[in-house]
């Protein structure tokens, strides 16, 4: 019985959440949040809230026991990116790129 949240239109790099993520993955959901907890990265408080989520929709949808769940898959995947310009010397203009993020965990119940 899998649940799932999603966190769309993040403002991190998906590369950097994707580092957090990796850390969790596989992972009881106990350890996963003390793990998140003491993450000193701003993708730890995104996905330590997705979880949470996540947890919430498996006990309200499916009325699953919460100390058997893990973590079975968290995913940050390429949102839109949006795109500005610098000015630079000799009215040449350097472009940047602020990217964006979806964020989903699906937690399931693991083996008794």
């Amino acid at each position: 019985m899998e649940a799932l949240a999603r966190t769309r239109f993040i403002r991190i790099s998906p590369q950097k959440l994707r580092l957090v993520c990796n850390l969790v993955a596989g992972k009881k959901v106990e350890q996963a949040i003390s793990i998140l907890q003491f993450t000193p990265k701003k993708g730890a408080k995104l996905v330590a809230k997705t979880l949470m989520a996540a947890v919430a929709n498996a006990r309200d949808q499916q009325n699953v026991d919460e100390d058997m769940l893990f973590v079975k898959r968290a995913t940050a995947d390429t949102g839109p990116t949006w795109k500005r310009s610098l000015q630079r010397a000799h009215m040449h203009a350097t472009p940047i790129l602020k990217r964006t993020s979806h964020l989903t965990v699906v937690v399931d119940e693991g083996p008794a």
